[in-house]
């Protein structure tokens, strides 16, 4: 009987440890996006770095993440689709930028507030975009003296 409670224990422990790794690879993947969000669009010139599950951050805190990414043939723009939670309002008049966490840091959005007191709503499309920085470029340009090349 005893051999029966510590096969039970055993096996609770190994249930319970493969549940709480299910959940964390579901957040950490995007896989489980809250029910409760939004979805806006943005286009940018490059959205080189940016892929699906990207974090979209405002003032450094995750708001959302990146769902849809494709390349408009007509304007040779990235699409993007991004859901937001649905309890953060962003101002119509923000912008969008890729921005990097350093030399070695991750890519993700973050959102510029505006100043308008009207709100984003789902199928919004944020207009002002700014996308990522090449920084391989942006050095060799520094290091030629700030002549294109």
């Amino acid at each position: 009987m005893i051999e029966n409670k510590s096969e039970v224990l055993v096996g609770g422990v190994v249930v319970g440890i493969a549940v709480a790794f299910a959940i964390y690879v579901m957040q950490v993947s995007g896989i489980s996006t809250a029910p409760s969000s939004y979805k806006i669009h943005a286009s940018f010139r490059s959205a080189e770095g940016v892929t699906v599950g990207t974090d979209v951050r405002l003032s450094g805190v995750k708001i959302g993440t990146v769902t849809e990414l494709s390349l408009d043939s007509q304007t040779y723009k990235a699409q993007s689709t991004m859901a937001i939670n649905q309890n953060v309002l962003i101002p119509d008049d923000s912008a969008m930028t890729v921005a990097s966490e350093g030399f070695l840091g991750g890519t993700y959005v973050e959102v510029v507030p505006g100043a308008s007191f009207d709100y984003l709503v789902a199928g919004d499309e944020i207009v002002d975009t700014q996308g990522s920085i090449n920084l391989i470029q942006l050095m060799m340009r520094f290091v030629s003296g700030g002549e294109d090349t």
